[in-house]
Protein backbone atom coordinates (compact mmCIF):
# COMPACT_ATOMS: atom_id res chain seq x y z
CA UNK A 1 0.00 0.00 0.00
CA UNK A 2 0.94 3.28 -0.83
CA UNK A 3 0.57 5.67 2.41
CA UNK A 4 0.91 9.22 2.40
CA UNK A 5 1.25 11.18 5.90
CA UNK A 6 1.13 14.48 5.52
CA UNK A 7 2.62 16.43 8.70
CA UNK A 8 5.83 15.78 10.48
CA UNK A 9 5.45 16.15 13.72
CA UNK A 10 5.10 13.90 16.86
CA UNK A 11 2.18 11.90 16.22
CA UNK A 12 2.44 12.11 11.99
CA UNK A 13 5.72 10.76 12.63
CA UNK A 14 5.33 8.06 14.78
CA UNK A 15 2.90 6.58 12.50
CA UNK A 16 4.80 6.62 9.36
CA UNK A 17 7.40 4.89 11.35
CA UNK A 18 4.83 2.50 12.37
CA UNK A 19 3.12 1.53 9.24
CA UNK A 20 6.94 1.71 7.66
CA UNK A 21 8.52 -1.37 10.01
CA UNK A 22 5.18 -3.22 9.90
CA UNK A 23 6.57 -7.16 9.67
CA UNK A 24 3.52 -8.85 8.20
CA UNK A 25 3.02 -6.52 5.17
CA UNK A 26 5.34 -4.00 3.25
CA UNK A 27 3.89 -0.53 2.25
CA UNK A 28 5.63 2.42 0.88
CA UNK A 29 5.27 5.16 2.88
CA UNK A 30 6.06 8.83 2.67
CA UNK A 31 6.11 11.31 5.42
CA UNK A 32 5.54 15.11 4.10
CA UNK A 33 7.12 18.17 6.06
CA UNK A 34 6.20 21.38 5.45
CA UNK A 35 9.45 22.88 6.23
CA UNK A 36 12.08 22.38 3.45
CA UNK A 37 15.24 22.28 6.46
CA UNK A 38 13.31 20.03 8.58
CA UNK A 39 12.82 17.34 5.76
CA UNK A 40 16.36 17.87 4.50
CA UNK A 41 17.53 17.12 8.38
CA UNK A 42 15.27 13.72 8.75
CA UNK A 43 16.24 12.38 5.47
CA UNK A 44 20.31 12.68 6.03
CA UNK A 45 20.31 12.51 9.73
CA UNK A 46 17.27 9.97 9.92
CA UNK A 47 16.15 11.15 13.01
CA UNK A 48 13.04 13.58 13.63
CA UNK A 49 15.58 15.58 16.41
CA UNK A 50 12.52 18.27 17.22
CA UNK A 51 10.02 15.67 17.86
CA UNK A 52 11.05 12.55 18.37
CA UNK A 53 14.73 12.68 19.61
CA UNK A 54 16.82 9.85 19.80
CA UNK A 55 14.60 7.52 17.53
CA UNK A 56 15.62 6.82 14.21
CA UNK A 57 13.39 6.49 11.12
CA UNK A 58 13.07 3.08 9.56
CA UNK A 59 14.86 2.87 6.43
CA UNK A 60 12.27 2.28 4.01
CA UNK A 61 10.37 5.52 4.98
CA UNK A 62 10.87 8.23 3.06
CA UNK A 63 10.74 12.00 3.84
CA UNK A 64 9.78 14.48 1.64
CA UNK A 65 9.08 18.28 2.01
CA UNK A 66 7.22 20.72 -1.00
CA UNK A 67 4.79 23.36 -1.27
CA UNK A 68 1.98 23.64 1.07
CA UNK A 69 -0.41 24.94 -1.67
CA UNK A 70 0.74 21.67 -3.93
CA UNK A 71 -0.95 19.05 -2.02
CA UNK A 72 -3.92 18.26 -4.32
CA UNK A 73 -1.19 16.80 -6.72
CA UNK A 74 0.86 15.62 -4.21
CA UNK A 75 -1.52 12.67 -3.18
CA UNK A 76 -2.13 11.29 -6.20
CA UNK A 77 -1.19 8.33 -7.02
CA UNK A 78 -1.27 7.29 -3.09
CA UNK A 79 -4.03 4.69 -1.76
CA UNK A 80 -4.28 6.56 1.78
CA UNK A 81 -3.54 10.24 2.52
CA UNK A 82 -3.02 10.72 6.20
CA UNK A 83 -3.48 13.96 7.96
CA UNK A 84 -0.65 14.50 11.02
CA UNK A 85 -1.52 18.68 10.79
CA UNK A 86 -2.91 20.36 13.87
CA UNK A 87 -6.88 20.80 14.06
CA UNK A 88 -6.34 24.44 13.21
CA UNK A 89 -4.77 23.55 9.44
CA UNK A 90 -6.68 20.59 8.78
CA UNK A 91 -9.52 22.92 6.71
CA UNK A 92 -6.73 23.84 4.54
CA UNK A 93 -5.66 20.78 4.18
CA UNK A 94 -9.13 19.26 3.25
CA UNK A 95 -9.82 21.89 0.68
CA UNK A 96 -6.92 21.20 -0.92
CA UNK A 97 -7.21 17.30 -1.69
CA UNK A 98 -11.43 17.19 -1.77
CA UNK A 99 -11.06 15.50 -4.70
CA UNK A 100 -8.88 12.99 -3.81
CA UNK A 101 -10.91 9.78 -4.87
CA UNK A 102 -9.11 7.15 -1.99
CA UNK A 103 -9.76 7.12 1.66
CA UNK A 104 -8.71 10.24 4.03
CA UNK A 105 -7.85 10.03 7.32
CA UNK A 106 -6.97 12.74 9.80
CA UNK A 107 -5.06 12.28 13.44
CA UNK A 108 -5.98 15.58 15.17
CA UNK A 109 -8.21 15.98 18.49
CA UNK A 110 -9.96 18.94 19.35
CA UNK A 111 -12.29 21.60 18.29
CA UNK A 112 -11.65 24.10 15.27
CA UNK A 113 -10.55 27.42 16.56
CA UNK A 114 -13.94 29.36 16.14
CA UNK A 115 -13.47 31.64 12.97
CA UNK A 116 -15.71 30.57 10.76
CA UNK A 117 -18.85 30.74 12.79
CA UNK A 118 -20.39 30.69 16.47
CA UNK A 119 -18.57 28.12 17.94
CA UNK A 120 -15.16 25.66 16.65
CA UNK A 121 -16.23 22.51 14.79
CA UNK A 122 -15.11 19.04 14.82
CA UNK A 123 -13.15 17.48 12.18
CA UNK A 124 -15.75 15.63 10.59
CA UNK A 125 -18.06 18.86 10.62
CA UNK A 126 -15.14 20.70 8.82
CA UNK A 127 -14.67 18.19 6.15
CA UNK A 128 -18.38 18.02 5.60
CA UNK A 129 -18.64 21.72 5.11
CA UNK A 130 -15.24 22.05 2.52
CA UNK A 131 -14.77 18.76 0.91
CA UNK A 132 -18.46 16.57 1.51
CA UNK A 133 -17.66 14.12 -0.84
CA UNK A 134 -14.09 12.97 0.75
CA UNK A 135 -14.32 9.11 1.69
CA UNK A 136 -13.00 10.54 5.46
CA UNK A 137 -12.78 8.82 8.69
CA UNK A 138 -10.38 9.59 12.10
CA UNK A 139 -7.94 7.54 13.45
CA UNK A 140 -7.69 7.73 17.44
CA UNK A 141 -7.44 6.36 20.78
CA UNK A 142 -4.93 6.08 23.93
CA UNK A 143 -1.69 6.72 21.94
CA UNK A 144 1.80 8.68 22.80
CA UNK A 145 3.86 9.17 20.13
CA UNK A 146 7.10 7.96 21.75
CA UNK A 147 5.90 4.96 22.59
CA UNK A 148 4.11 4.40 19.13
CA UNK A 149 7.41 5.33 17.47
CA UNK A 150 9.30 2.81 19.83
CA UNK A 151 7.19 -0.47 18.73
CA UNK A 152 5.28 -0.99 22.37
CA UNK A 153 2.23 -2.24 21.87
CA UNK A 154 -0.95 0.27 21.85
CA UNK A 155 -4.06 0.12 20.25
CA UNK A 156 -6.11 2.62 18.29
CA UNK A 157 -9.41 3.07 16.53
CA UNK A 158 -10.39 3.77 13.48
CA UNK A 159 -13.39 5.72 13.14
CA UNK A 160 -15.75 6.78 10.07
CA UNK A 161 -18.98 5.85 8.13
CA UNK A 162 -17.32 4.69 5.01
CA UNK A 163 -16.65 0.90 5.58
CA UNK A 164 -13.71 1.45 2.80
CA UNK A 165 -12.23 4.52 5.42
CA UNK A 166 -12.00 1.90 8.32
CA UNK A 167 -10.69 -1.03 6.44
CA UNK A 168 -7.77 0.74 4.85
CA UNK A 169 -6.86 1.82 7.66
CA UNK A 170 -7.07 -1.71 9.45
CA UNK A 171 -4.65 -2.45 6.72
CA UNK A 172 -2.09 0.35 6.92
CA UNK A 173 -1.71 0.06 10.76
CA UNK A 174 -2.50 -3.08 12.18
CA UNK A 175 0.13 -4.51 13.12
CA UNK A 176 2.47 -6.71 16.00
CA UNK A 177 2.46 -3.96 17.89
CA UNK A 178 0.14 -1.73 16.56
CA UNK A 179 -3.76 -2.91 17.38
CA UNK A 180 -6.44 -0.97 15.02
CA UNK A 181 -10.58 -1.71 15.69
CA UNK A 182 -13.14 0.19 13.78
CA UNK A 183 -15.87 1.63 14.93
CA UNK A 184 -18.46 3.35 13.05
CA UNK A 185 -19.51 6.17 15.30
CA UNK A 186 -16.86 9.17 14.12
CA UNK A 187 -18.98 11.54 16.61
CA UNK A 188 -18.44 9.83 19.38
CA UNK A 189 -14.83 9.30 18.64
CA UNK A 190 -13.86 12.88 17.84
CA UNK A 191 -16.02 14.16 20.43
CA UNK A 192 -13.50 11.66 23.17
CA UNK A 193 -10.39 12.58 21.40
CA UNK A 194 -11.47 16.52 22.10
CA UNK A 195 -13.01 16.47 25.36
CA UNK A 196 -10.58 14.26 27.47
CA UNK A 197 -7.81 17.19 26.59
CA UNK A 198 -9.70 19.75 28.50
CA UNK A 199 -10.20 17.22 31.37
CA UNK A 200 -6.71 15.96 31.42
CA UNK A 201 -5.71 20.04 32.45
CA UNK A 202 -8.49 19.59 35.29
CA UNK A 203 -7.18 16.07 36.16
CA UNK A 204 -3.27 17.93 36.29
CA UNK A 205 -4.35 20.67 38.21
CA UNK A 206 -5.92 18.41 40.90
CA UNK A 207 -2.40 16.06 40.72
CA UNK A 208 -0.28 19.69 41.20
CA UNK A 209 -2.45 20.96 44.19
CA UNK A 210 -1.67 17.31 45.70
CA UNK A 211 -5.52 16.60 46.91
CA UNK A 212 -4.61 12.49 46.29
CA UNK A 213 -6.20 9.73 44.41
CA UNK A 214 -9.76 9.54 45.70
CA UNK A 215 -10.01 13.29 43.97
CA UNK A 216 -8.29 12.15 40.74
CA UNK A 217 -10.52 8.98 40.55
CA UNK A 218 -13.80 11.69 41.10
CA UNK A 219 -12.84 13.33 38.45
CA UNK A 220 -12.05 11.27 35.53
CA UNK A 221 -15.11 9.57 36.56
CA UNK A 222 -16.93 12.40 36.70
CA UNK A 223 -14.92 13.66 33.22
CA UNK A 224 -16.39 11.04 31.24
CA UNK A 225 -19.89 11.51 32.84
CA UNK A 226 -19.21 15.04 30.79
CA UNK A 227 -17.69 14.01 27.88
CA UNK A 228 -20.67 10.85 27.35
CA UNK A 229 -23.54 13.88 28.05
CA UNK A 230 -22.00 16.12 25.28
CA UNK A 231 -21.18 13.28 22.70
CA UNK A 232 -24.82 11.74 23.32
CA UNK A 233 -26.01 15.46 22.49
CA UNK A 234 -24.03 16.06 19.32
CA UNK A 235 -25.43 12.54 17.78
CA UNK A 236 -22.90 9.96 19.45
CA UNK A 237 -23.52 6.16 21.20
CA UNK A 238 -23.06 6.35 24.61
CA UNK A 239 -21.23 3.00 23.98
CA UNK A 240 -18.24 4.84 22.18
CA UNK A 241 -17.35 6.37 25.32
CA UNK A 242 -16.79 3.53 27.74
CA UNK A 243 -14.29 2.37 24.42
CA UNK A 244 -10.48 3.34 23.41
CA UNK A 245 -11.28 6.98 22.53
CA UNK A 246 -13.40 7.98 25.53
CA UNK A 247 -11.99 5.66 28.82
CA UNK A 248 -8.74 4.75 27.39
CA UNK A 249 -8.01 7.98 26.06
CA UNK A 250 -9.32 9.69 29.02
CA UNK A 251 -7.32 7.64 30.95
CA UNK A 252 -3.96 7.96 29.57
CA UNK A 253 -4.58 11.75 29.25
CA UNK A 254 -5.20 12.60 32.33
CA UNK A 255 -2.68 10.59 34.13
CA UNK A 256 0.40 9.62 31.76
CA UNK A 257 3.80 11.54 31.96
CA UNK A 258 4.13 11.92 29.04
CA UNK A 259 0.74 14.01 28.15
CA UNK A 260 1.13 17.98 27.53
CA UNK A 261 -2.50 18.41 28.43
CA UNK A 262 -2.03 17.13 31.98
CA UNK A 263 1.36 19.22 32.29
CA UNK A 264 -0.36 22.26 31.99
CA UNK A 265 -2.61 21.83 34.61
CA UNK A 266 0.75 20.76 36.99
CA UNK A 267 2.10 24.02 36.13
CA UNK A 268 -0.55 26.17 36.72
CA UNK A 269 -1.36 24.27 40.30
CA UNK A 270 2.35 25.43 41.05
CA UNK A 271 1.87 29.06 40.30
CA UNK A 272 2.78 29.00 36.49
CA UNK A 273 0.62 32.01 34.44
CA UNK A 274 -1.08 30.01 31.27
CA UNK A 275 1.65 31.60 28.96
CA UNK A 276 4.28 30.52 30.86
CA UNK A 277 3.09 27.01 31.18
CA UNK A 278 2.24 26.65 27.03
CA UNK A 279 6.08 28.18 26.16
CA UNK A 280 7.54 25.43 28.43
CA UNK A 281 5.82 22.72 26.26
CA UNK A 282 7.57 23.29 22.90
CA UNK A 283 4.68 21.62 21.10
CA UNK A 284 0.50 22.33 21.24
CA UNK A 285 -1.28 20.88 23.89
CA UNK A 286 -4.48 20.96 22.54
CA UNK A 287 -7.05 21.31 25.34
CA UNK A 288 -5.91 25.10 25.97
CA UNK A 289 -7.35 25.93 22.51
CA UNK A 290 -10.28 24.12 22.44
CA UNK A 291 -11.72 24.51 26.38
CA UNK A 292 -13.72 27.27 25.39
CA UNK A 293 -15.36 25.64 22.43
CA UNK A 294 -16.15 22.85 24.48
CA UNK A 295 -17.93 24.85 26.57
CA UNK A 296 -19.86 26.80 24.02
CA UNK A 297 -20.90 23.75 22.41
CA UNK A 298 -22.29 22.27 25.55
CA UNK A 299 -24.11 25.44 26.52
CA UNK A 300 -25.71 25.55 23.22
CA UNK A 301 -27.04 22.22 23.84
CA UNK A 302 -28.06 22.29 27.26
CA UNK A 303 -25.13 20.62 28.30
CA UNK A 304 -24.18 20.61 31.92
CA UNK A 305 -20.05 20.67 31.61
CA UNK A 306 -19.22 21.69 35.46
CA UNK A 307 -15.38 20.27 35.23
CA UNK A 308 -15.30 22.15 31.85
CA UNK A 309 -16.46 24.91 32.56
CA UNK A 310 -13.98 25.41 35.56
CA UNK A 311 -10.98 24.84 33.11
CA UNK A 312 -12.16 27.81 31.07
CA UNK A 313 -12.19 29.76 34.06
CA UNK A 314 -8.60 28.80 34.63
CA UNK A 315 -7.41 29.50 31.59
CA UNK A 316 -9.32 32.79 31.31
CA UNK A 317 -7.55 33.80 34.75
CA UNK A 318 -10.60 34.13 36.21
CA UNK A 319 -10.45 32.11 38.55
CA UNK A 320 -7.18 31.03 41.13
CA UNK A 321 -6.46 26.73 40.83
CA UNK A 322 -7.59 26.19 44.52
CA UNK A 323 -10.90 28.54 43.70
CA UNK A 324 -11.77 26.11 40.99
CA UNK A 325 -11.34 23.42 43.27
CA UNK A 326 -13.28 24.89 46.10
CA UNK A 327 -16.41 25.90 43.55
CA UNK A 328 -16.64 21.88 41.97
CA UNK A 329 -16.87 20.58 45.38
CA UNK A 330 -19.31 23.36 46.42
CA UNK A 331 -21.63 22.31 44.02
CA UNK A 332 -25.19 21.13 45.18
CA UNK A 333 -25.71 17.79 45.76
CA UNK A 334 -27.44 15.86 42.58
CA UNK A 335 -28.01 12.53 41.34
CA UNK A 336 -24.81 10.33 39.93
CA UNK A 337 -26.55 9.12 37.03
CA UNK A 338 -28.30 12.21 35.46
Amino acid sequence: MKILVLGAGAWGTALAMSASQNSQVRHEVTLWARDAAQAAAMQSARVNARYLPGLGLPEGLRVIDGPADGLARLVQGHDLVVVGTPMAGLRGVLQQIRDFDQPVAWLCKGFEPADHGPYGLLAHEIQAEVAPQLQAGVLSGPSFAQEVARGQPTALVAASRHAAVRERLVQAFHSPTLRVYDNEDIVGVEVGGAVKNVLAIATGLCDGLHLGLNARAALITRGLAEMTRLGVALGARAETFMGLSGLGDLVLTATGDLSRNRKVGLLLAQGQTLEQAVASLGHVAEGVYCARTVVQRARSLDVEMPIAQSVVALLDGRVQPAQAVAALMGRTPGNEIR
